[in-house]
């Protein structure tokens, strides 16, 4: 009923929706800023056409097949197609406190980033026209049906108690290992492992970092969807396992070679943030410091290990931050869950940590198989990477006429052949 719904919470979702959606231009930053400087638009654009994108194709079709009526725990109907039903009262199935399309536009900006997470694994070499394609086909085969899983009223792994209070493995899970997928598929960069590749401006990484962990505070404490003691309790186990992976990874940096950077802090903080987004809502403040301590050491050597062991061209570290991230955060909350601090969750057990697996490997296997069919039907529709010439370019040039750097033009290209005009 309309009489039900709490001012406090509903203004608090909508803050937490604004939070998240803040979160990708900070996310777009904080890739551009590791890009070299002839990508950086492409790069910041990407992030912001993908929230374009998934925006109206979860208003479309996405909010009825992650939330819709279910069907035998795999996906929800069609029912709420375009919204359809979905108004200013609140649906008890989700929340009672909040009207439908508060809840439905909260959800609406996990939608978005996710796919906007896995830019950072094709970075400088992805067109603009196959992550159209891309993004519309993942968002709908991947990550509506993994969200309907895990969140849906009736999704199977939801029923099967698995926890995740704000997306390790709907949004982390599957944007790491579809990071992955995408690192194999595209294939690396035109002079990886033997031309310089570093970040052309640490300084807007690191305020990317800052907005990301300004905007993860609605990712994580929104989830309560109420503005009480458990949105309290989740916004300090954010910040606090993400203080604690920053240090823990520049550490690991400093005993490794000698030296922390800040590009190391910043990455380190993601990791934090990627980590606890699972357990947030389910664990101590004590609890959230170790998972972040974990973290910020474990998705370091998990970088380390895709770029100098694998060879792996991850250009942003997608799969070593979110994929390592969230598969870790994922099995410690069945770990350090604690009833005391949500009683709608669990005790951390042996056979908690055993479900959270099932889901990780579930999940896992899923999103690697679907998203390696996306970008093979992908690259038969429009091909996924751009020409050589192009890349050599710089997509900024290449794909959208335009520079981030005026004065910059000639040493873009410089030695570079043009090809004729058809």
């Amino acid at each position: 009923m309309v009489d039900a719904i709490s001012a406090g919470d509903t203004a608090w979702v909508l803050v937490g929706a604004a939070l998240v959606m803040l979160m990708v231009p900070g996310l777009a930053l904080f890739y551009g800023g590791m890009v070299r400087h002839k990508n950086v638009l492409s790069t910041l654009m990407q992030c912001l056409v993908l929230l374009a994108l998934v925006s109206l194709q979860w208003a479309a079709i996405g909010y009825s097949l992650a939330f819709g009526q279910d069907h035998g725990g795999l996906v929800g109907g069609l029912d709420k197609l375009l919204l359809r039903g979905v108004g200013a009262d609140p649906d008890p199935s989700y929340a009672a406190t909040i009207p439908a399309l508060a809840f439905a536009t909260f959800q609406m900006m996990f939608a978005a980033i996710t796919p906007a997470l896995i830019v950072g694994a094709f970075a400088e070499r992805f067109s603009i026209k196959a992550l159209l394609v891309f993004g519309l086909l993942w968002a709908t085969l991947v990550y509506d049906v993994v969200a309907h899983w895990v969140w849906g009223a009736g999704g199977w792994l939801r029923g099967l108690g698995v926890l995740d209070f704000a997306g390790g493995t709907v949004v982390h899970v599957t944007a790491g290992v579809a990071a992955l997928a995408c690192a194999l598929y595209v294939g690396q960069r035109k002079g990886f492992g033997r031309e310089e590749m570093r970040a052309h401006n640490i300084p807007l990484t690191i305020l990317g970092a800052g907005l990301l962990w300004f905007g993860w505070f609605g990712f994580n404490a929104g989830s309560a969807l109420a503005a009480g003691g458990l949105a309290a309790s989740a916004f300090l186990a954010t910040h606090l396992a993400a203080a604690a992976a920053a240090l823990s990874w520049i550490l690991v940096e400093s005993l490794r070679k000698g030296k922390a950077s800040a590009l190391g802090a910043a990455a380190g903080l993601v990791a934090g943030l990627v980590a606890i987004t699972p357990a947030s809502g389910f664990v101590t403040p004590g609890a959230a410091i170790v998972i972040g301590l974990a973290a910020g050491a474990v998705c370091y050597l998990g970088v380390a290990l895709t770029k100098n062991v694998l060879k792996l061209d991850d250009s942003l570290d997608a799969f070593g931050v979110h994929g390592v991230g969230g598969i870790l955060g994922a099995l410690l909350t069945g770990v350090f869950a604690d009833l005391a601090v949500n009683s709608a969750g669990a005790a951390g057990s042996l056979a908690l940590v055993a479900k959270q697996a099932l889901a990780v490997g579930v999940v896992v296997g899923y999103t690697f198989v679907l998203t390696w069919g996306v970008l093979w039907a992908t690259d038969k529709l429009v091909g996924v990477r751009v020409p050589e010439h192009h890349e050599e370019m710089g997509l900024d040039l290449a794909e959208h006429g335009e520079v981030a750097y005026h004065g910059a033009e000639p040493a873009l290209l410089a030695g570079i052949v043009m090809p004729p005009k058809p």
